[in-house]
């Protein structure tokens, strides 16, 4: 699920803290990046679970609907159980794996905040896409499928009502959301009818070598911190140190501690992986500032003989 750059991110989330907190302690730092990596896959399983509440919404106001006398307009479809009945939210439903998850983890924030279900339960029902999903008598899990994804991309991941919830629960979430909605859309893309429990609970790292990559980007980051300050100051001599944005200087630090400490990873790796950052989390200029210093660093580095990389890298 997350990424090398996903992993970069995380590291620079922590160092920023760090700063902001004034906070020396290293083994707080770890544990902080730990609790933020793990935090990724609650908010999946979240927005996950935010299917399974609105398809369970769904369903009492069908059972409601039909104690009706008299049916409302919206109502007057040819399956009024036909989202209910999505066989993609069916499936993801009757996931016995998904439901431990969710109960291991105490995840019932759908459950104690119902007032966001219903408001985005309504946004769907108003949605053209829905009403054109439900007037149509054919359905299949092709079909199933692609309304829940058109749904999800245009209105459940747009919805402001979700991000403040998420912002205010926990605020290393709001990096997140991006990360876990795309990951979602993408997973929903290739899910089959056939399926077996653990599709929909992917490894929230690859390998264990992603999690030591962190833990080791983190600490030789901040062990070495008077070493990359003194890099940076050589190659900036006109800058104030503070005239560099502080995410310039953390992305800075971050890429000269992976030229030295990280053999296997290349440098044009490294260097386009923390300008797209910076692209994403600092100023608009940051990325050409950042792109400068670091050809300077790693011409330096080569001629020198201070940088050595062995292999073909990896992302």
């Amino acid at each position: 699920m997350l990424t090398r750059r996903h992993i970069r991110v995380k590291v620079m989330q922590c160092i920023y803290a760090l700063i902001q907190s004034k906070e020396e302690s290293l083994e707080k730092q770890q544990k902080f990046l730990n609790v933020s990596i793990a935090n990724v896959y609650s908010l999946y399983l979240l927005m996950l679970s935010l299917l399974l509440e609105l398809r369970e919404l769904a369903e009492q106001h069908v059972t409601a609907s039909n104690k009706k006398y008299i049916s409302d307009k919206k109502d007057a479809y040819p399956d009024k159980s036909k989202f209910v009945n999505n066989r993609l939210l069916v499936q993801l439903a009757e996931n016995a794996a998904l439901k431990e998850a969710l109960e291991k983890r105490k995840l019932n924030n759908w459950y104690l905040n119902e007032e966001y279900v219903k408001i985005i339960l309504k946004d769907i029902t108003e949605s053209e896409v829905y009403k054109k999903y439900m007037s149509e008598p054919t359905s299949s899990y092709a079909l199933d499928k692609e309304l829940i994804i058109k749904l999800y991309k245009e209105v459940i991941a747009p919805n402001d009502k979700i991000y403040e919830y998420f912002e205010d629960d926990k605020l290393t979430w709001v990096d997140d959301i991006p990360i876990v909605n795309t990951f979602i859309v993408k997973l929903l893309k290739k899910a089959k009818e056939d399926e077996t429990f653990s599709y929909f609970l992917p490894k929230l790292l690859k390998d264990e070598q992603d999690m030591t990559y962190a833990k080791d980007l983190l600490s030789k980051t901040l062990l070495h911190n008077a070493e990359w300050e003194s890099i940076i100051a050589e190659k900036t001599p006109k800058w104030d140190t503070d005239r560099i944005a502080e995410i310039d200087h953390i992305l800075l630090k971050m890429a000269i501690c992976e030229f030295l400490h990280f053999a296997s990873i290349p440098e044009k790796v490294t260097i386009n992986e923390y300008l797209e950052i910076a692209k994403e989390y600092s100023t608009p200029k940051s990325s050409i500032f950042i792109n400068g210093i670091l050809d300077k660093v790693v011409r330096e580095f080569k001629e020198t003989g201070k940088m050595q990389k062995i292999g073909r890298g990896l992302l």
